[in-house]
């Protein structure tokens, strides 16, 4: 079965990551950067020996980020950056390819532990099931 695994960040994150801290987040040290890449790279060739893993990526921050709508008149709407309300935003992901749901949260559970600074927001690590095109789960 196939799932998306995902990890949730914002703006201020990719900030503090950046060594500019704030209210949201302390600023990370290079030693901190460098242990959470180890960390990452690592997990991710742990799935990859397995075969579970079938893509895995970071995402830029979001003020890189392009919003695509439809305005009233049906023409596209292109704004950059997320909206100023937006909180968080995606981060990062896996699609992985496991025998059981337990078996993906067990690896979320190991991607909650990724290791940050002390006062570093620690977002939850949201599972969800891929869907087949029939409707039914992969």
């Amino acid at each position: 079965m196939k799932y998306l695994v995902m990890v949730q960040g914002a703006q201020a994150d990719y900030d503090a990551m950046s060594g500019k801290a704030s209210a949201h987040s302390p600023a990370w040290s290079e030693e901190e950067l460098q242990a959470m890449f180890a960390f990452m790279g690592a997990l991710n060739d742990d799935l990859a020996e397995s075969g579970e893993l079938v893509d895995g990526q970071g995402l830029t921050e979001p003020a890189r980020a392009r919003l695509v709508g439809r305005g009233e008149d049906g023409r596209p709407v292109v704004t950059d950056g997320p909206y100023g309300e937006t909180k968080e935003v995606l981060a990062g992901y896996w699609l992985l390819e496991c025998e059981s749901l337990e078996r993906v949260t067990e690896i979320a559970a190991r991607i909650a532990a990724c290791p940050c600074p002390e006062g570093a927001p620690n977002p939850p690590v949201v599972i969800r099931p891929v869907q087949e095109a029939d409707g039914g789960d992969v």
